[in-house]
């Protein structure tokens, strides 16, 4: 079946067929009609699954920048994944705020395909246009309650230092092609190695301008100040699908450069990074204490999340790099799956997102403040959960790396976030509301199935992760 040109692109090419779909099945529905254009959805992500199994271990290519190694499929994988959670959490959704569903399905399509294109790019030309395509979308999904003014001024905020971060990563390319003239990354990788002894400065500023376009993407500190804003603003499932697909799909990219075509100045960019990543994981803990809004504290654990991502960059040893990718698989299930709680309690006239909402929730939803309680112990790395296992990887890698400072940053954040993780579930469970319970829609069945499915993953990974890993190891040391 696979055996054409095109076999790279396959993955990519049945989500756009998907949003292709969706936009012009909301061009034929009549205005009361519903619908189901998520099963569209759901369709080609599914489809795109299954593409990236029958592509495993292939190592096929497209048009010489397109790349379907074991990594780029692990990542579309993990997308898929994150895809299809969030149609089926944004079934209730899409009725609670009215949104319009062709052009939020097709928008949420077009932007994983740009996340797939990204984590299987092998051209650095390739990984900004995507980086723009998937872009593009998740602005136009964080206004897309243009009623909202508190959504509209998110959007326009990520715009305009998205659009800043792109610039910054567009001139890193600029100046890596002057120096090497190529943008593939196998040439750029083949260029440096025979000028690994070289003290040019200029290959120095195309380091530092690359790192900050992906810094901003990933939300390093001092490039994160978009995201509490953004996320915040934003509706829920869309602040999720934020947080879990674009930082899959820019730390896939991030590691494909950074460990592949500029290994040869590791001694350059490995401090810089160790500096970003204690900075990140401390504000984003410190900071994260001091929110009353869940979704500005999810906020920060994200920002957190992505320093301890980039302690498993630092490291770079065997360990660590399979534990890049199964962490970004742990967190992209449990971030997503708290944010799905925050969407499904959320009424048309009332998101529900202050930590004072979720007083006494075990006595009205015991369902949804039993998962909630799962997702936030994931989320803090406590046994058995998932969260637990990723940490743990991403430390002893730090360690085995003799990254010992690094390590104990790491783990002291960590326990430290535990206390605004376990604020949540001490209001869910300890606290009695005063006043009268805020109104909360009817909980959607769709939405219930894909926490339910998020819980079992948790746990299974949390005691059983012993194949994934070997599957992200065996992925990750395919773009060496």
């Amino acid at each position: 079946m696979f055996n054409s040109s095109f076999d790279a692109v396959v993955p990519m090419l049945c989500v756009t067929l998907a949003a292709l779909a969706a936009m012009g099945a909301e061009a034929f529905r009549a205005r009361d009609e519903k619908m189901p254009i998520g099963g569209l959805g759901i369709i080609g992500l599914v489809g795109a699954g299954v593409a990236c199994a029958l592509l495993w271990n292939r190592n096929t290519s497209s048009f010489g920048v397109i790349v379907a190694d074991n990594f780029g499929l692990f990542v579309t994988m993990v997308l898929v994944i994150v895809g299809i959670l969030t149609i089926m959490f944004s079934s209730q959704v899409l009725e609670v705020d009215n949104l319009p569903r062709g052009e939020y399905y097709a928008l949420l399509l077009f932007g994983i395909a740009g996340m797939m294109m990204m984590a299987t790019a092998n051209d650095l030309l390739v990984v900004f246009i995507s980086l723009e395509i998937l872009s593009l979308a998740v602005y136009v999904l964080t206004g897309i309650r243009r009623d909202d003014p508190r959504s509209t001024e998110a959007a326009f905020k990520y715009f305009l230092l998205g659009a800043f971060s792109s610039a910054f990563f567009l001139y890193g390319i600029a100046f890596t092609y002057g120096l090497t003239g190529s943008t593939r990354l196998d040439r750029i990788g083949a260029f440096l190695a025979a000028q690994s002894m070289s003290d040019n400065p200029l290959i120095l500023v195309a380091l530092g301008l690359l790192l900050v376009g992906f810094a901003f993407k990933i939300s390093a500190v001092p490039f994160h100040m978009w995201t509490p804003d953004a996320y915040e603003g934003a509706p829920a499932i869309v602040t999720g699908f934020m947080s879990t697909g674009v930082k899959a799909a820019a730390f896939a990219a991030f590691a494909r450069v950074f460990l592949s075509a500029f290994e040869p100045f590791s001694q350059q960019w490995v401090p810089v990074i160790w500096v970003l990543a204690a900075a990140t994981m401390i504000l984003g803990t410190v900071v994260g204490v001091a929110q009353s809004n869940l979704k500005r504290m999810l906020a920060y654990s994200s920002i957190a999340h992505g320093g301890y991502l980039l302690v498993g960059l630092v490291a770079a040893n065997q360990i660590g790099k399979a534990a890049i990718l199964f962490y970004l698989l742990a967190y992209a299930i449990t971030n997503l799956a708290a944010f799905g709680v925050i969407a499904m309690l959320a009424s048309s006239n009332d998101e529900n997102e202050e930590l004072r909402d979720y007083k006494g929730l075990w006595h009205t939803h015991p369902a949804l403040a039993a998962m909630m309680t799962v997702c936030l112990l994931s989320l803090g790395g406590l046994p058995p959960t998932v969260g637990f296992v990723g940490k743990w990887y991403i430390f002893s890698a730090a360690v085995s790396s003799g990254y010992y400072g690094l390590a104990v940053i790491g783990m002291l954040t960590s326990v430290v976030s535990v206390f605004f993780y376990l604020r949540v579930v001490v209001m869910m469970y300890m606290s009695e509301r005063e006043g009268p319970e805020p109104v909360r829609p009817r909980i959607a069945r769709m939405g219930m199935v894909a926490l339910t499915l998020s819980v079992i993953l948790i746990f299974y990974l949390g005691i059983l992760p012993t194949r994934v890993l070997d599957y992200a190891a065996e992925s990750i040391a395919t773009i060496f």
